[in-house]
């Protein structure tokens, strides 16, 4: 097997990683495909995510890394809440749908799908794999991404279905182990 190209940590002479080599190398591996929202009432925002994931368990949190020019990012910070819908099999349209893939924006994204509220008031979708109803906890940031810590509030867990996930350019779903 040859390799592209790889950096050490620590090594000062490595060559830098090459952005196209790092994203085909992260395009191969398969994540769960997430909805973010926040909001309320009628004034609702929300993205697919592919970067989110468990932080702890005690307390709960989840990890989300949102790309610091998305509109969702200054809607979050005010409502100071977000949920994580994990998509299941079935829903890539709605993955679709929230990442803009579709001729439908806004709030009227929200028309797909039934959306609820739980314990902070952010939209959770009813019929997802598992939601994550979440208090921002804290924020960090990197240099093109803010990497968000949410207080797990509230959960609904399906689990009637498999997981929708994206892996080489197309959604797919896990085979049975």
């Amino acid at each position: 097997m040859m390799m592209d190209t790889i950096k050490i940590a620590g090594q000062m002479d490595a060559p830098p990683i090459d952005a196209q080599i790092f994203r085909a190398a992260m395009k191969k591996v398969a994540t769960p495909v997430t909805i973010l929202a926040t909001g309320h009432g009628d004034l609702r925002h929300g993205m697919t995510a592919s970067a989110v994931c468990s932080l702890s368990d005690q307390p709960p949190m989840i990890l989300a890394c949102i790309n610091r020019n998305s509109a969702i990012l200054p809607h979050l910070r005010a409502n100071g809440c977000f949920s994580a819908n994990f998509l299941a099999e079935g829903q890539a349209e709605l993955a679709q749908c929230f990442a803009g893939m579709t001729k439908i924006y806004g709030a009227d994204r929200f028309n797909l799908g039934t959306w609820n509220t739980l314990a902070t008031g952010a939209p959770v979708l009813g019929d997802a794999l598992s939601v994550f109803d979440c208090r921002l906890e804290c924020e960090y940031d990197s240099p093109t991404h803010a990497v968000l810590v949410g207080r797990v509030e509230a959960i609904v867990k399906e689990g009637t279905t498999r997981a929708l996930v994206y892996a080489s350019g197309q959604f797919g779903f896990p085979a049975p182990i």
